[in-house]
Parts: C-alpha cells; structure tokens; sequence
C-alpha cells in the first residue's frame, strides 16, 4: 500500500528543475504513493503533473481560501485561508518528506519536517544553502528519492 509523500519546493524554477519534479511525481505516482504538496505552482505542479500521468493521486493544501487557486493537476484540494502559515500543514500530512530546491517557504517546511519528525529525504539539494540538515539524507536521482523513503517507511 502506497504512502503519502509530501514533496516540498519552489513555486517559480527552472527547465531542469521542472523536469525533475515531474520525473519525481511519476516516480511516486507509478509506486502508489499520493503526493501531498502546497498545490499551486512551480515544482508543486510539475510533482502533480508527474503523479497524475503515472495513475497517482494528489493533494494540494492551499495558503488562500479559493479551491480554483490549485494547478489543474491537484486531485484534492485542501484549502486553509492561513496563508505562510499553510507551510506547517504540508509536511505535516505525509508519512515522508521529499525536498527539492526552493527558498524561504521551502525552507520552513523543510523545519516542520523536522519538528514533526518526518523521514526527509533532499533530492538534489546537497549543494543548496539552508538544505544541509542533519536529517536531511541527501539523493540524486527520483528513482534514489522514492527509494530512501520506502526504505525510511518500512
């Protein structure tokens, strides 16, 4: 049985950076997991873009109060009117946490993941400053990523 997986990253990147969180999203979609995320754009809808061309399923918790504020690729949309304060919300309804670049709201959720306990697994993040976590396991592949939280969750 599949695991929810709160994936965690920027809301505006680059080509590359789409390209690995779509390729994360149908990674986890074609494994069974749902993907939990912040719902708008970025790297929340390449993720969801990905699961949802692999079968999966996907939930967006929204900072606003509009469920049409979600990409087009969120199954579920879970709205909070909590603006940043959302963040805490997103790791906290996975099992495991996948990090990928982002900034500062990234980086918040990145802390809840932590306060909350939560296996966080950073896929290409090594190298990005705020992301060199003790508990932060560092991959580089989504293959990789998948597999260090299946691991993490058995």
């Amino acid at each position: 049985m599949g695991h929810r997986v709160s994936v965690i990253g920027g809301g505006t990147i680059t080509d590359e950076q789409t390209d690995l969180a779509t390729a994360l999203g149908r990674e986890l979609g074609a494994r069974g997991h749902t993907v939990v995320c912040g719902g708008r754009g970025g790297a929340m809808e390449a993720v969801c873009r990905g699961a949802t061309d692999a079968g999966g399923a996907t939930i967006g918790i929204l900072p606003g109060e509009r469920r049409d504020a979600a990409n087009p690729f969120v199954d579920t949309v879970i709205v909070t009117g909590l603006g940043h304060a959302r963040n805490a919300l997103v790791p906290m309804n996975g099992d495991a946490v996948i990090a990928l670049p982002g900034a500062h709201g990234t980086r918040t959720e990145l802390g809840f993941a932590g306060i909350y306990d939560r296996p966080v697994v950073g896929l290409e993040t090594a190298d990005v400053p705020g992301f060199d976590l003790e508990y932060v396991q560092s991959v580089e592949t989504p293959r990789a990523a998948v597999d260090a939280v299946e691991a993490a969750l058995e």
